[in-house]
């Protein structure tokens, strides 16, 4: 049974920084790359980063793109997403979700992603 954790998650006022975990089991780990997802209350979920099977490459939306960083410890089982210089439009649940491609071409399989984590961004 694949399960998926992610933690870090908290309220900080904008421009301070956070760092998100995310542990999985159940599944090889290093066969997958990793994305980080985020939804804010009445809006669609947004991929705003991804990190290859190996960790050799990674891909940030615009939005995001200068401020977080993707990293994967496959020791560990875990891949992290740094928030640096948050905004308030920052705000939302935050969830990472595996890659079966491995190579970030964005085929996500339904049941392996984790329930979020919650990140407020005050002004």
């Amino acid at each position: 049974q694949v399960q998926v954790v992610e933690s870090g998650g908290g309220s900080v006022q904008a421009g301070g920084s956070l760092r998100l975990s995310c542990i999985a089991s159940g599944l090889t780990f290093d066969d997958y790359a990793w994305g980080w997802f985020r939804q804010a209350p009445g809006k669609e979920p947004e991929e705003v980063s991804c990190i290859t099977w190996s960790g050799d490459r990674t891909k940030y939306s615009e939005s995001v793109t200068g401020r977080f960083t993707t990293t994967r410890d496959n020791a560990k089982n875990t891949v992290y997403l740094q928030m640096n210089s948050l905004k308030p439009d920052d705000t939302a649940v935050y969830y990472c979700a595996a890659d079966s491609s491995g190579d970030c071409e964005g085929y996500y399989p339904l049941g392996y992603r984790g329930q979020g984590t919650q990140v407020t961004v005050s002004s």
